[in-house]
């Protein structure tokens, strides 16, 4: 047999865990069909590994690459860090199901400018990211704030039990055509005034579905643990499955608090699925919040549409500049954007070694000096945090960014190597391997990732795209209603 692909004499991280082995990996179409070893075998294409690591493709649990798939089908952010799947739609804004009259809400804004959204339904967005032919696979979930913007005629206030019932239809329909679950992003303040009695009826919906939800807490700073309480009963009393997105101790007052908040999440995860996402940096990236003004951390502006000489400034700088208070050079930036060097080093070492968090770049990639998370939190995660500092085990820095967001995504056949797998590879030099992306010079290409592979096409080769694009929109089809136990996936994914 004559294979399409083979790749010799290389050593495997099989996405499970386990410690490499050297093997040859074939593959025939979209899948492996063989691993092991195979001298006399054959194959279109033959690539020497030479005892380099190949680990199934990495995916990305939290973006905000909606609009950008369709926009910039080549991906080159995540192409580069050997991610081959992101889950779009997090923290509560999705491109779909959307149509806007006029502006853009925050944050629903960092997808795009007005025209970026018309997919009025689910269904309208996934025909359009297949009609785009994206060079990674994308799998998408529908985001509260979204569905708000939807039905109701302010964001200031609850839902009214007729809004909650049109949000709720739409969200069925979405769940229908193929959508992963529900974001929420209760944190900001358009979705902060949507109480518990709001969001009830759609988790439930997605329980329902068999779907999974994902939620950017109400409170990161010093209300962080109720909010965590907040988000597990919900999701509890919706029999559906809980990430929390970006888990961090937000806030000079709260740094040392990551083992209470994991020990929240390990007691949780006793009696319900919960798991977290984290990127590796310690600072987030936004709109400009008011409510994140202090002078007690550096805040960097990143964009803003009144003042864009202001960008890639320090909001104290604009500030004195202005002879003004922060707060009130913030409010005439807005709206903006900012990076918020706002968590300990030590706490995100935590919750990115624990072994229920995954790993999510939470990039923008629509910020004109975005957060170096963009290009490089994959390649960061494998390089500094496991090979320099060692935090984890290699074997494991990949599991969270493979098999175990596949797994909590419902992502069949993903995120693993082993014979009827689809051949979604990532090749890398560990010696080599580095994210150069840094907060001064955030868009830059990662060194060491050598080859990627997406559907059994040669994606990404020594530095170069190969124009071999074969990503695809990734729908959920099973419904499963079964009691959830915490070892329990409830979704399948299938193309």
């Amino acid at each position: 047999m004559v294979y399409d692909l083979l790749i010799r004499n290389a050593n495997v991280l099989d996405g499970s865990g386990a410690a490499h082995f050297r093997a040859d990996v074939a593959i025939q179409g979209e899948r492996i069909c063989a691993i092991g070893d195979m001298p006399d075998a054959t194959a279109t294409t033959i690539i020497d590994a030479q005892e380099r690591y190949l680990a199934p493709g990495f995916i990305d649990v939290h973006t905000h690459d909606d609009t950008n798939v369709i926009r910039t089908p080549e991906m080159l952010p995540k192409l580069t860090q050997g991610v081959t799947t992101v889950v779009v739609g997090n923290c509560g804004i999705s491109a779909s199901p959307v149509t806007l009259a006029d502006e853009v809400p925050d944050p629903m804004n960092l997808l795009g400018n007005l025209e970026n959204f018309r997919y009025p339904s689910f269904a309208d967005y996934a025909n359009a990211v297949d009609a785009a032919t994206p060079s990674i696979n994308v799998a998408a979930l529908v985001g509260h704030t979204s569905l708000r913007s939807q039905v109701m005629d302010s964001f200031a206030r609850p839902a009214t039990q007729q809004e909650i019932s049109a949000m709720e239809a739409l969200l069925r329909q979405a769940l229908s055509e193929g959508a992963l679950g529900l974001s929420s992003g209760l944190a900001y303040r358009n979705a902060i005034q949507a109480p518990t009695s709001e969001m009830g009826p759609l988790v439930a919906a997605v329980g329902e579905s068999g779907g999974v939800y994902t939620t950017h807490l109400r409170d990161e700073f010093a209300g962080l643990l109720g909010a965590m309480d907040e988000a597990f009963t919900t999701a509890r009393e919706g029999k559906v499955p809980l990430v929390i997105s970006h888990l961090k101790c937000a806030g000079a007052g709260n740094w040392g608090g990551a083992g209470k908040a994991l020990s929240k999440l390990e007691a949780a995860a006793q009696h319900q699925h919960a798991h977290c996402d984290c990127y590796p940096y310690t600072a987030g990236s936004s709109t400009l919040d008011l409510g994140q003004v202090t002078d007690e951390i550096e805040i960097t502006i990143t964009w803003s549409q009144p003042h864009p000489e202001q960008a890639r400034r320090p909001l104290k700088e604009i500030a004195a500049e202005w002879g003004l208070s922060l707060l009130e050079a913030a409010k005439q930036l807005q709206p903006a954007g900012a990076v918020y060097h706002n968590m300990s080093e030590a706490d995100m070492q935590q919750v990115l070694a624990h072994p229920l968090s995954m790993v999510g770049s939470d990039g923008l990639p629509n910020d004109p000096h975005p957060h170096p998370r963009l290009w490089g939190a994959f390649p960061r995660v494998l390089a500094h945090y496991s090979r320099d500092l060692n935090l984890m085990p290699l074997a494991e820095a990949v599991r969270k960014m493979t098999s175990l967001s596949a797994a909590n995504f419902g992502l069949t056949d993903r995120g693993v190597i082993r014979i009827g797998a689809y051949a979604d590879l990532t090749l890398f030099d560990l010696a080599v391997l580095e994210d150069t992306a840094n907060y001064e010079t955030p868009i830059a290409t990662a060194k060491g990732i050598d080859m990627v592979v997406v559907n059994g096409q040669l994606a990404y080769y020594q530095g170069a795209i190969t124009n071999q694009r074969a990503g695809r929109m990734l729908r959920r089809t099973a419904r499963i209603s079964q009691t959830l136990t915490p070892s329990q996936p409830n979704q399948e994914q299938t193309p």
